[in-house]
C-alpha cells in the first residue's frame, strides 16, 4: 500500500480533548478502509500565518499513514464535513520517516530563533556603521563651517573700499558689487565736474 503523510488543523475554541477525539474518528476511517497509522503527533496549538474563518491559531495534529488511496479519499471527505477543521493537507510518500518530525522534535523552533539572532546581530551591525557615517559627517560639515568662517574672517568686507597711502580710496581694489561700482563712477564724474568748473574759470 502507499505512504502518505496528512496534517489538518483544528479550531483554536476546541480542548485538546476534542482534537485527540476528532483524530480518533479519522484513525477509526483509515483502519476502518484498510489501512494502518505508522505514527500521529500532536503538535499543539501554534500561531497561523493568517486568520482562517475569524481564527488566528490552531490546533495541528499529523499521520503518517499506510493506506489505500480509497481510504484517503474517505478520511478527507470527513475533514471537509466537519466544521472543526480549519485546513488539511495529504501528500504522497516514497517512505515514511522513521523518526519523530521536525515540529516535535523542536528544530522549527531553533532554527526560527537562531535565524532570528543572526538577524538582529546585523540588524546591529547595520546601525552600528549607519551611526558611524552620520558622526564622520558631522565632524566634515563643522569642520567646512569652521574653515568658511576662517576664509571670510581674512577677506576684506565688500562695502569697504581699500585705502592707499595717500588717502584715496581706489574702488577697483575694493570687492566689486554694482553699490561700490556705482559710487566710484558718482565720485570720478563729481571730480571730472569740478576740474571742469576750475578750467572754466581760470
Amino acid at each position: 500500500m502507499p505512504f502518505y503523510e496528512s496534517v489538518f488543523i483544528a479550531r483554536q475554541d476546541i480542548s485538546a480533548g476534542q482534537v485527540d477525539s476528532l483524530a480518533d474518528d479519522f484513525e477509526k476511517i483509515i483502519v476502518d478502509q484498510g489501512g494502518s497509522i505508522e505514527r500521529r503527533e500532536y503538535w499543539g496549538l501554534r500561531n497561523l500565518a493568517y486568520r482562517m474563518k475569524k481564527n488566528r491559531k490552531g490546533h495541528y495534529v499529523m499521520f503518517n499513514l499506510d493506506a489505500p488511496s480509497d481510504a484517503i479519499q474517505e478520511m478527507e471527505r470527513n475533514m471537509r464535513l466537519n466544521e472543526d477543521v480549519l485546513r488539511y493537507l495529504t501528500i504522497r510518500m516514497e517512505e515514511l520517516r522513521q523518526d519523530g518530525s521536525p515540529m516535535v522534535q523542536g528544530k522549527g523552533d531553533r532554527e526560527r530563533a537562531d535565524r532570528r539572532g543572526r538577524d538582529q546581530g546585523e540588524n546591529a551591525a547595520e546601525e552600528k556603521d549607519d551611526k558611524a557615517k552620520e558622526k564622520s559627517a558631522s565632524e566634515t560639515a563643522a569642520a567646512d563651517d569652521k574653515a568658511e568662517e576662517n576664509s571670510a574672517s581674512e577677506t576684506p568686507a565688500a562695502d569697504t573700499p581699500v585705502v592707499k597711502e595717500d588717502g584715496e580710496t581706489d574702488a577697483t581694489e575694493s570687492a566689486e558689487t554694482p553699490e561700490t561700482v556705482e559710487k566710484a563712477e558718482t565720485a570720478e564724474k563729481a571730480e571730472t565736474a569740478e576740474e571742469t568748473e576750475k578750467e572754466a574759470k581760470a
